[in-house]
Order: structure tokens, then sequence, then C-alpha cells
């Protein structure tokens, strides 16, 4: 360090979903689950009245191609049944029964849309980014991606590569299962880089369609949060060794945390109808821990003037509304009001993952943030594991 950040792309999904229409179509699908009668002030304590996803809702909740009848086919469900002591006319009722269930999308289904949505999304942010740095294809040196809930292999970073008509020798360094954390450890990684080579161009791309994590089929109270909350996004920007006109941000410092034996809090589970995204009720506690800890990082870095000393904006991947409240809480008093607000600004319209940050410093960026403000970025991830980063704002 220091790595210098251009102003970020944020290319957000262009199908607005309403937390209405989500609600209609849970309570639909679950009238006699235990969270029923709750779920409009679940819904209302969310704060988010809509989200953009790449992909329209009726695509999520759309039945899949097949139907009701066994994996084993139609011949050898004939063959079981008969078997079984059923008539002719037996077989052929519940044949055509189950032919006439719908059933749920397979993985290839649900994945393959959203794979070819985020490849369009990343190449449009990677252009973006691009262009706000004033810089060509030709110019980049390494691309850093993470698209942690659509699984390809090779990922996002081959794709732009062809895409984009990057050198055959630009460095390609994907980052898929960073998740929420894939926009701070992004650029701390960004950051080394360029330390190690000043002259040396990185393009960090995230995309993230996080709306494949919705799943109809899902009764659990953790799967209507799920659904409430997600948005799709991609995100770009450019970081160099040294400064440029267009520069926003430095960095200067970078912290990672990683708490043991929290694996199994936040986490993605491939089934047969697709990515589920698991939460458990202790994550945000947890969440909670590594927010003290960037506090003390933050203490023993700034030591010498521990009174003095603040960040004019804290831009924090807001996870839910409990870890943003947890972070005003155990503030130092002397701070500032305020620091939070692009972030509550961001999370009105969904949990964005791995984008969030990237999302939350456009807002400061196009708000006019002040040259010399202290910055600090922060975000967790599953594992639970964190980043943060601080900076001043050019």
């Amino acid at each position: 360090m220091p790595a210098y950040l251009c102003p970020p792309a944020v290319i957000h999904g262009e199908h607005t979903v309403k937390t209405s229409e989500i609600v209609a179509d849970v309570r639909g699908r679950h009238p006699n689950a235990a969270w029923a009668p709750r779920i409009d002030g679940i819904a209302a304590s969310t704060g988010i009245e809509s989200r953009g996803w790449m992909l329209p809702l009726e695509t999520a909740v759309a039945p899949g191609s097949g139907n009701g009848v066994p994996a084993a086919g139609v011949g050898a469900t004939r063959e079981a049944m008969a078997g079984d002591g059923f008539t002719e006319q037996d077989v052929d009722r519940v044949i055509a029964a189950l032919e006439s269930i719908p059933a749920p999308q397979t993985v290839q289904e649900r994945t393959a849309p959203a794979w070819a949505a985020v490849q369009s999304y990343g190449e449009r942010a990677a252009r973006g980014a691009l262009q706000s740095a004033g810089l060509d294809a030709s110019d980049v040196d390494c691309v850093i991606t993470s698209h942690s809930t659509t699984p390809a292999l090779p990922g996002l970073d081959v794709a732009l590569a062809n895409k984009l008509s990057l050198r055959s020798d630009v460095m390609l360094l994907p980052a898929t299962q960073w998740a929420c954390i894939a926009g701070t450890r992004s650029l701390a990684l960004a950051a080394d880089l360029v330390a190690a080579e000043p002259d040396r161009v990185v393009l960090v791309v995230i995309a993230e369609a996080l709306s494949t994590t919705y799943q109809p089929a899902d009764d659990t109270l953790e799967s209507l949060i799920v659904r409430l909350l997600f948005a799709d996004t991609a995100v770009a920007t450019v970081v160099t060794g040294r400064p440029r006109s267009e520069s926003m941000l430095r960095l200067d410092a970078a912290w990672n945390h990683t708490l043991p034996g929290t694996q199994d809090l936040h986490r993605l589970e491939t089934q047969a109808d697709g990515t589920h995204f698991v939460m458990d009720r202790r994550g945000p506690r947890a969440v909670q821990e590594t927010v003290t800890a960037m506090w003390e990082w933050l203490h023993a870095r700034y030591q010498d003037d521990p009174d003095a000393w603040h960040p004019d904006v804290l831009l924090a991947h807001p996870g839910g509304t409990r870890v943003l409240e947890y972070m005003e809480q155990t503030m130092p008093e002397a701070w500032p009001s305020g620091l939070l607000d692009y972030s509550r600004d961001s999370y009105t319209t969904g949990n964005r993952g791995g984008a969030a940050v990237f999302d939350i410093m456009r807002r400061a960026h196009d708000a006019g943030q002040e040259p010399g403000s202290r910055a600090v970025l922060y975000a967790a991830a599953p594992g639970l594991t964190a980043t943060a980063l601080q900076g001043e704002w050019l």
C-alpha cells in the first residue's frame, strides 16, 4: 500500500421485485407455516420495499421441465407397480397423475440462466469501470473476480478475458467463494499486487445473482428471511499503484479476521433444486465479534491519537440491520453520527453480498464525499471471516 481506486461501476438488477410480491408468493405456498401470521411484520422489519434482480421473480418460481414421475422413469415405475399387484388401469391412472405434477427446477435449470446473466452484467460493470478510470482493456494487467452463487468452471475471470479481449498475459485471479467479503478482500489483494508492482493495473469485478437462493419450496423462517433480503448486482473498479486523475480513494491499510468454529453459521448448500443459503440465528452475534475486533485494530493503529482520530465515513456491508445497529452502539461516543448513512441507504434496496461495499462507495462518491475524508471499509462473510480497509478520500 498505498493503492488507488477509481470510481466503481454499479449495475443493478434490471427486474424490480417488490417485497409485497414476495410476501404474496410465500403466503400462497406456505399458508400453514408457523410464521405465516407474522409474515407482514417480518417483511416490514427488513426495511426493504423492493430490490433488483437479474431475472424476474417469475423465473425463480416457475416449475421445472420435469414432472412427478420418479427419476427411474415411466417404464421402471410401471414395472414396480405391476409387481406390487396394481392393475394396468390403476398403473395408468397413477402414471397420469404423476405426469401432471410439476417438478421443481433442477440445478441446471435454475443456475444456467443466472450464470448467463452474471457474465453479461459483469462485462457491463467491467467496461464501465474501465471507462471511469480512463483506461482500455489493453491496459489491464490483472483481473480479480467473484460470483459465489453461480459456480462455474471456467468462471467469470475467463469469461471476461474473452468478452473484453484482454491481453493473453493478463493474470486471472478468480475468488468465487469470498461471497460477502468479495468487495473488501478483493481490494486488499489488489492493494498487495500494486504494492509489489506500482505500475500494475488491477480490474476487480464482482457479479452476484443472489436471487438464485430463492427457493419456493422451503418453509423455514430462515428461508423466508433469505427471500426477503437479497438483491442482484454487478460491480467493478480499477485499482492502481500510482494516483490517477480519476482516482477516488486511497487505501492505506488492510485487516483480516476469521472466527474459529463458525463455519456452519452461514453457508451455501447445493441441493437437487439449486442453491440454498442456510442461516443460523447465532450468526449476527458472531458477526458482531468481528466488528469488535475491527474496532480493536483501528484503536491499535491510531493509539497515538485515540481521542482525535475517527473515520468520516464508514462503508460497511449491511448484512442486516442488527449489524449496523451494533456498530453504532459500540462506536466511541466522540465519533460523529451518520457514519453509516450510505450503508443504510444501500440496504433499503437489498443485501448485495460481495457487491455491497462497491455500491456503498459509489453512493458516497455520487453524493460528493469531501476530499480528505477518512474512510473505513468493512465486510463479513460466511466462515465467519471479515476484511476491513482504511484509507482517505481523494
